[in-house]
């Protein structure tokens, strides 16, 4: 049940190593070697969306990522660079979002939900992934082990601090790009929560099962090597193949997730477009597969809907050069002379300049591949 939260919505939790038996720290793991990219490598499924002269985009993301996903690829990044907004499902550096994602849940629910048995797995199951105790304790029991989902990859790399979407944030915000919601708090646990407490208890469960057996790390992963290398049409079977429509209660979950939301994301979209913008909406992949999946909904409300990457071929990230010790700084000089126990550059008599730095070694900048123009394709259709 939780992986597919992880690419169908946005509530996931990070904490740190407590200890040298955890997992590293999502900061830690970049001290690994090769995370270092000077270029990043194009992920995910993208579509272009066109309409009354506008450009906007649909990008699949996963809630998850790698330390070397951080920067975006060279067709990503230039389609955010050239949109006006970023639209994600939540901004979850917004002040507001994170009080509601962290908002205590009722206690005698918690006391009805989480005693006996199930307690005894969960805290079991919060031991094993160092999550310090009663961290997690206060939430709705269904964030709590959507919190436990998130961390379940890290020991194969996936981190929900480099989830994608908030990549993609912290790129927006360093350029001053505007972000925009389609969601917000409550409405996504009303989503997770189901229609009675017996069904989140047995969605608990089921994630207990997943997390005890190690299914839910070995799918996470599939799922993002799905992902990773833009395989939109293994996404498009997912349901086929991730092991995760078994119970009535499961397949409520995913209409939830996917088919009841989508059509209010597409309204969002649209609206910002129709307000003279062109914007970049970066959701959960998942909502782009099916026949209720965002570019066919696009589709039907009068958008030109192109596939740009959505079987990306391999490329190969360049490494990072190593880096130049930093310039010495000069001596302070009075009446000419240096000033005792300033090292660094001296300073040359009669006015000379003083020597130069060495550049950096290996910093060639890599040569840029021509980029294939797109076919135009039918407007109000989905061109495959």
């Amino acid at each position: 049940m939780p992986r597919q939260i992880l690419a169908g919505a946005c509530c996931v939790f990070s904490f740190a190593a407590a200890h040298a038996a955890c997992p590293p720290s999502a900061i830690a793991s970049l001290e690994k070697p090769g995370m270092g990219v000077r270029n990043g490598v194009d992920r995910g499924v993208l579509w272009r969306i066109e309409r009354d002269g506008r450009t906007s985009w649909l990008y699949g993301t996963i809630h998850v990522g790698r330390g070397d996903w951080v920067r975006p690829g060279p067709t990503i990044q230039k389609a955010l660079t050239q949109s006006d907004t970023l639209a994600l499902e939540l901004d979850l550096r917004d002040e507001a979002t994170a009080r509601g994602m962290a908002r205590p849940a009722d206690p005698e629910l918690l006391a009805r939900m989480l005693s006996g048995e199930r307690a005894r797995r969960l805290e079991r199951q919060n031991s094993e992934a160092c999550v310090p105790p009663g961290t997690l304790s206060k939430l709705q029991p269904i964030l709590q082990v959507t919190a436990l989902a998130g961390l379940a990859g890290r020991a194969d790399g996936l981190y929900p601090e480099f989830g994608v979407d908030e990549t993609l944030a912290v790129s927006a915000r360093n350029s001053s790009k505007p972000i925009v919601a389609l969601e917000n708090a409550a409405e996504q646990i009303k989503v997770l929560t189901g229609e009675s407490e017996a069904e989140e208890a047995e969605q608990v469960d089921a994630a207990l099962d997943e997390l005890e057996s190690g299914k839910l790390r070995g799918q996470l992963k599939e799922l993002a090597d799905v992902w990773a290398r833009s395989d939109a049409a293994k996404l498009a079977s997912y349901p086929e193949w991730c092991d995760c429509l078994k119970t009535p209660a499961e397949q409520r979950l995913m209409k939830r997730l996917l088919d009841d939301r989508n059509p209010n994301l597409a309204d969002g979209i649209e609206r910002l477009h129709a307000g003279g913008k062109g914007v970049f909406a970066a959701v959960g992949a998942l909502h782009m597969i099916g026949p209720q999946g965002l570019p066919t909904l696009m589709a039907a409300r009068g958008f030109t809907v192109t596939p740009v990457l959505t079987n990306a071929q391999a490329q190969t990230a360049q490494p990072m050069p190593a880096l130049a010790a930093p310039s010495p700084a000069p001596r302070a000089v009075r009446g000419g002379k240096a000033v005792k126990g300033q090292r660094g550059q001296a300073v040359q008599k009669g006015g000379k300049s003083t020597k130069a730095a060495p550049a950096a070694r290996g910093a060639k900048a890599p040569a840029k591949a021509p980029a294939k123009a797109a076919a135009p394709a039918a407007k109000g259709k989905v061109r495959r």
